[in-house]
């Protein structure tokens, strides 16, 4: 069976392009506004969601917002898909918790690799995560996908969900920019190597506002060192 793929873009002939692009390998189906969508995805789930900043009624991010939001459909993974081209939006939907980001015009080739390499990570069974991890003043529930700083729970997107939870279990160590990539973006990943980065950044001003002892260091050319 062909993994299902959810297209929410209001242009119908970039729909023609997705269908096309797409029917070898994937299920894909599109939809034209957020309404439609979520009443399909009621019935059913994805594998994964391309959808398009642009849209009529509520934009790409609301939608997004909704999506990372509602337990059910939290894992799925999304990959935001705009004309705009400025680091801002990029930023924006990164930090909401879109997986990726494909930039128009894309090639069919690299739409198909963003697709696979962001499937992928769900596939895989054999990691299984610890219930708790505890350094200093942060505990990670992997149980309840709860992060809390001083016994305060704060808010925080997968990935920067999964980047604690790696560095608070291998807290002391140095961690490699490739090694982190294979083990939250998962092998593959084809995105822009300045995504990390931005997690980062957000990652420290959220442990700063709630007061935590951690550090994330900076090791040039190398990666990161939380102490």
């Amino acid at each position: 069976m062909k993994p299902l793929i959810y297209v929410v873009e209001d242009d119908v002939a970039i729909q023609e392009l997705y269908t096309y692009s797409l029917e070898n390998e994937f299920d894909c189906r599109c939809f034209g506004e957020g309404e439609s969508f979520f009443k399909a995805i009621k019935t059913e789930m994805p594998a994964l969601i391309l959808l398009d900043v642009m849209l009529p009624g509520e934009d790409g991010f609301k939608i997004l917002s909704k999506i990372k939001s509602d337990n059910s459909t939290a894992m799925i993974p999304v990959i935001m898909v705009s004309a705009k081209g400025e680091e801002i939006s990029k930023v924006k939907g990164l930090n909401m918790g879109a997986d990726d980001y494909l930039a128009k015009p894309f090639g069919v080739m690299e739409l198909g690799a963003r697709i696979k390499a962001n499937l992928r990570k769900n596939q895989k069974t054999d990691k299984p995560e610890p219930q708790n991890i505890t350094y200093k003043d942060i505990v990670v529930d992997a149980f309840k996908h709860q992060i809390t700083v001083k016994e305060i729970p704060i808010q925080t997107t997968l990935k920067e969900f999964k980047l604690l939870s790696l560095f608070c279990t291998n807290a002391g160590k140095v961690q490699e920019r490739k090694f982190i990539f294979n083990e939250v973006w998962e092998e593959g990943y084809l995105g822009e190597s300045r995504t990390l980065d931005i997690h980062i950044k957000e990652l420290r001003k959220k442990l700063s506002a709630a007061d935590s002892e951690v550090e994330i260091q900076t090791i040039r050319g190398v990666g990161y060192l939380m102490l």
